[in-house]
């Protein structure tokens, strides 16, 4: 009996719609804790430096931040930043064995994607 090896797949399926809820949790979490640790950071560090300098500054990027684009980008940003902390905070309880089962993962983790959209949306709700 021969064994003829296997064919490997030519291309690899990246499609992310195919992950379950707890999978797209955590690889949504990575990028956002990457993509807030590099752009963010710094940028607001920038910010606060330009507005607390002076009063032209402060005006200046006041009328910066009043542009409905600019308030889309902000908006964003803070997506990132509370699905990074409700998954965080997911991942606190995963690690004290609170929601380990797949039913329980699977909901905990449509709870985050709900809360990180909530909290969105009263922000938004707030700035405009």
């Amino acid at each position: 009996m021969t064994t003829a090896p296997k064919q490997r797949p030519k291309f690899y399926d990246l499609n992310l719609a195919h992950l379950p809820a707890p999978g797209l949790v955590s690889i949504l979490h990575r990028i956002s804790g990457a993509l807030l640790f590099l752009p963010v950071i710094p940028a607001l560090l920038y910010l606060m430096q330009a507005t607390l300098g002076s009063e032209a500054g402060w005006l200046h990027w006041r009328s910066v931040f009043a542009e409905p684009a600019v308030k889309v980008v902000c908006l964003g940003f803070f997506w990132l930043y509370a699905h990074h902390f409700f998954a965080g905070l997911r991942y606190l309880l995963l690690d004290v064995h609170v929601g380990v089962g797949k039913a329980a993962a699977g909901t905990s983790a449509r709870l985050v994607f709900a809360l990180g959209a909530v909290t969105t949306l009263l922000v938004a709700w707030r700035v405009w």
